[in-house]
């Protein structure tokens, strides 16, 4: 097929050239940074070593892609050489199967709510769902939204790949030896496992189904804080999803396409990709996705594409034995154990950050650091705690000194405790648990707003509300838990029976509050205080989660005597 310049980039030599070429030209209309080689390591057809740890840090495990670029021309059908058969570009180019389009657009809607900093625009999912498997193959979906059959990377064995070992017992890419990047935004396994959303409500989290996998992507997009408004933000994101300058530059060229203008076609009518970024390795799309562990011997099922490479001929001559080669151990493969490499001890109050993070060594049996080890962190147990960023797991390679630091910790509002467990990605190493505790927020000292006395007649309603401030080491505590009682004597806490009173909703006598909480400046206002026909000192204590208490005199005087009226003259 021969190169068409200014519609779809095709296999062959002049696939980077005409690439080069067509990424210059759209770069005048993009963000800044298209052609930016600072941010990744990959050029067009370089695949990861056996051992980048990288691999395993980004969605797809930096598995192959889709290398087609947005048409530069206007939508002409154009026949291909040789064939007879139009390649359809412009318009039709523009259009993105309907399921597959209202799936990055609900995942787009929930993400607005759920973490509007992040700006997620839709055609960001469209571009790499269009690099990652060309809109689910055209949007060879069912109605619910799952792939007709799935969709599957290349073995991640090492052979021109990264190798990544298995890390799901072949559950979702039917391999039990190495991973395989799945579904329609080509997740790996061990990203799933975290990153995995429930996008349709059926109560199940499937790699292929296209809704799941919209709202998937779309949270690992958002992770880490990053505003996709911003044009280093979006950067670093698209490269978090595969580690590729070319791959970013490709996925920027569909994404200003599609905010040009998209439509919507009918599910399994969109157009297909036909060049990946390990065609200059040899191998061509297949054309026809194959389920889990039905890959034909010298193929590779399409995840972004697979391969197939001819059968040698038979030698003529019998060969002589010999022994088949070995792979090379990974760093990963010689980490015996876990340690702890000095975590302090882990303790915060609720809704503030933990001072101390958790550092873990991978070690081989013989006590050596192991570095370029890929460690998960993951929060086990019944917390809102997170991960800066908002997540629930993090990923980190080890250093050189084979310690992996995980992001900081910050305290949700749920008190108590709850475990962080480290363990190596792709080994099975007994994991190491560490135990966090979260506090309730505490104030030391609690002071009126207002000198003004506190008094009332019997039977009426007091003036003035109470208002406190609750303050800790000097500074407004605010979130912190209260409770307001009506006491006996300074020394009997015990609830008055008589006296001031507050009203519940339904306007019934309570002499207790509980469940009171002080606001962003500490403040805390209490409702209106009534006073029954008991006249009297009364005292309103309240105290604080820390032990901050603070009594409050109020004043009941009798209701002024009426006069008796003159008996008349009769």
């Amino acid at each position: 097929m021969a190169a068409q310049f200014g519609r779809r980039v095709v296999k062959g030599a002049a696939t980077t050239a005409v690439a080069a070429v067509a990424v210059a030209a759209l770069s005048a209309s993009q963000a800044p940074g298209v052609t930016d080689t600072a941010q990744g390591r990959q050029n067009t057809g370089s695949q990861p070593s056996s051992d980048d740890p990288d691999a395993g840090n980004s969605a797809t495990g930096n598995s192959p892609y889709y290398t087609d670029l947005p048409p530069l021309n206007s939508p002409t059908p154009t026949p291909t050489t040789g064939t007879g058969t139009p390649t359809v570009t412009g318009e039709a180019e523009a259009g993105i199967p309907a399921t597959v389009l209202d799936a990055y657009k609900k995942a787009e809607a929930a993400l607005g709510e759920s973490k509007p900093g992040c700006n997620l625009p839709w055609q960001l999912l469209a571009a790499i769902g269009k690099v990652e498997s060309g809109q689910a193959r055209g949007g060879r979906v069912d109605a619910n939204g799952t792939t007709t059959t799935p969709i599957l990377g290349p073995v991640l064995n090492g052979n021109g790949f990264a190798r990544i070992t298995d890390t799901d017992g072949g559950a979702y890419d039917g391999d039990t030896t190495h991973d395989r990047a799945v579904g329609p935004m080509q997740f790996i396994p061990s990203t799933w496992e975290w990153s995995g959303r429930d996008g349709n409500g059926d109560g199940k989290k499937d790699p292929n189904n296209i809704y799941d996998a919209a709202l998937a992507a779309g949270g690992y997009l958002c992770r880490f804080g990053w505003d996709l408004s911003d044009k280093a933000d979006l950067r670093r994101a698209i490269l978090s999803y595969n580690n590729s300058t070319h791959y970013l530059n490709t996925v920027l060229s569909w994404l200003e396409y599609y905010r040009k203008g998209t439509h919507e076609v009918p599910d399994g009518t969109g157009t297909l990709p036909s060049s990946r970024s390990d065609d200059n390795n040899g191998s061509s799309s297949s054309p026809t996705p194959t389920a889990p562990g039905t890959t034909p011997p010298g193929s590779q099922a399409p995840g972004g594409g697979g391969s197939t490479s001819p059968s040698p001929k038979p030698p003529t001559t019998t060969p002589p034995p010999s022994t088949p080669p070995t792979t090379p151990a990974t760093p990963t493969d010689t980490v015996d154990h876990l340690e702890d490499a000095g975590t302090a001890k882990l303790t915060a109050t609720a809704g503030d950050a933990f001072t101390e993070k958790i550092a873990t060594r991978t070690e081989t049996e013989a006590g050596k650091a192991v570095a370029k080890v890929r460690v998960r962190f993951t929060i086990v147990g019944d917390t809102d705690s997170v991960f800066t960023g908002g997540e629930s797991v993090a990923t980190v390679v080890t250093n050189s000194s084979g310690v992996a630091t995980a992001p900081a910790l910050r305290a949700g509002e749920k008190t108590g405790d709850f475990t962080v467990r480290a363990t190596v990605v792709g080994r099975a190493v007994v994991g190491l648990d560490y135990k966090a505790s979260v506090t309730a927020r505490q104030a030391d000292a609690l002071a009126r707003t207002s000198d003004t006395a506190l008094t009332c007649v019997a039977g009426g309603e007091f003036a003035d509300q109470v208002e406190l401030k609750a303050t800790y080491k000097g500074a407004a505590a605010n979130g912190v838990a209260a409770t307001a009682t009506l006491i006996k004597a300074a020394d009997d806490a015990t609830a008055n029976d008589k006296g001031p009173y507050f009203k519940d909703a339904d306007g019934k006598t309570v002499r207790t509050l509980a469940g009171l909480k002080t606001d962003a400046n500490g403040l805390l206002k209490l409702p209106k205080l009534y006073a029954d026909d008991t006249a009297g000192t009364f005292l309103l204590r309240i105290s604080t989660t820390g032990g901050a208490t603070l009594t409050v005199e109020l004043k009941v005087t009798a209701a002024a005597a009426t006069a008796s009226p003159s008996p008349s003259a009769s």
